[in-house]
């Protein structure tokens, strides 16, 4: 298996340079030698082959090599609004939801929301799922490591939100109401070029909540019967978005073998 590593900073071909104190340890436990290959990626898209060049007992240095243009991304740019799950479940939810392909993850602050983060709590727990998203990166073969954003107040997100129109794509509410139609059969969810999708916490939404959200264009859809967890229901939804998605390439690149 090759020895994935992400660099927060800019890659150039040719480039020598000692990794970070983090990265070097990652290769020191792999038990690289000098001259073994390994991929690196800077998050914005795609990777770059490397060599190791020397190992001391704290420093390792590479030199890059060439650039592969190469993207694992879902076919739509996926948006997740997420109610703060108690605990270290946010943890989980994070680097699941970065495996599935979300690309941007904000969590939510509602008004059932057990766990309440501000100011600098809030920056450094941001701080932290943003490392626990580009480590899932390394793992799952992702190029590009998704946006966590510092959580916030949900009535202030939604404010914030653009006013919805037909150019913005899906903006897609999990539900509990029991008209609201089943995800996996909503029309134009294999095609759609993005979706915003929004789960709240455990409790669910208020009335309220909801409300505003409805006013800011989001259309309920249904996981099914069962009530889900606040950190299972987005990733189950996540993976109905990323099956529609592969289903519709699939049929797309079938039709087009038959033409």
């Amino acid at each position: 298996m090759t020895v994935r590593i992400h660099l927060d900073a800019a890659l150039a071909p040719g480039a020598e340079f000692d990794l970070a104190a983090a990265a070097a340890r990652h290769v020191q436990v792999f038990r690289l030698q000098p001259g073994a290959g390994l991929t690196l990626f800077d998050g914005r898209g795609g990777q770059w082959q490397a060599e190791v060049l020397d190992i001391g007992r704290k420093d390792v240095r590479v030199r890059l090599l060439a650039h592969e243009a190469i993207e694992r991304e879902l076919g739509c740019a996926v948006t997740l609004a997420v109610g703060m799950p108690a605990n270290e479940r946010m943890d989980g939810l994070v680097e699941k939801a970065t495996e599935l392909g979300a690309l941007a993850i904000q969590p939510l602050a509602c008004e059932r929301s057990v766990l309440q983060l501000h100011g600098e709590r809030a920056e450094r727990r941001a701080a932290r799922w943003r490392t626990i998203a580009a480590a899932a990166c390394e793992q799952c073969g992702r190029n590009r490591v998704p946006t966590v954003a510092v959580p916030v107040a949900l009535r202030d997100w939604l404010q914030a939100v653009a006013a919805p129109g037909p150019a913005l794509g899906l903006r897609l509410l999990l539900s509990l109401a029991p008209d609201a139609p089943p995800l996996l059969c909503l029309p134009g969810l294999a095609a759609a070029a993005s979706i915003m999708l929004l789960s709240g916490p455990e409790g669910g939404l208020s009335g309220a909540e909801e409300s505003l959200a409805l006013q800011r264009g989001f259309m309920p859809v249904s996981l099914g019967q069962r009530v889900l967890r606040a950190d299972t229901a987005p990733l189950a939804a996540l993976a109905c978005v990323a099956a529609a998605q592969q289903a519709g390439r699939d049929l797309a690149g079938r039709g087009n073998a038959t033409e």
